[in-house]
């Protein structure tokens, strides 16, 4: 029975920080990304993919590293904060990216999923 309810605990509050991660980028990133993606632009969606990838592969490990539920939520929180701050980042370095991928520019909406989802194996990996 315990094991069934740490399960439980584990993946609802995975999802609620995975959606709580998701609302925080969209307010991060200056446009409206979901508008960009049910129009059917690729770049965003596959910028947006990659973050949230990014962001998965930190929580299955902080999932599978810590011992208790409250250190889980400590070092995701960490880690949503790292994934954000790379997003910052990148758009300072990338001073033309967010046009790039409102205009659907593919080759950023794969390098910026693919800077997300490296960031989230290096935060993964720092967790184990």
């Amino acid at each position: 029975m315990e094991l069934a309810y740490n399960y439980l605990i584990h993946i609802l509050s995975a999802f609620a920080m995975l959606a709580f991660f998701v609302a925080i980028y969209f307010k991060v990133t200056p446009f409206d990304e979901m508008a960009l993606i049910r129009d059917g632009n690729l770049a965003p969606a596959l910028s947006f993919g990659g973050a949230m990838t990014g962001f998965s592969l930190t929580l299955a490990s902080s999932i599978m590293h810590n011992p208790t539920w409250l250190t889980f939520l400590i070092w995701a929180a960490s880690g949503m904060a790292v994934q954000l701050v790379a997003y910052i980042l990148t758009s300072r370095m990338l001073p033309h990216m967010n046009e790039a991928l409102q205009e659907d520019n593919i080759a950023m909406g794969t390098l910026m999923g693919a800077i997300s989802v490296s960031v989230g194996v290096i935060n993964a990996g720092c967790m184990s």
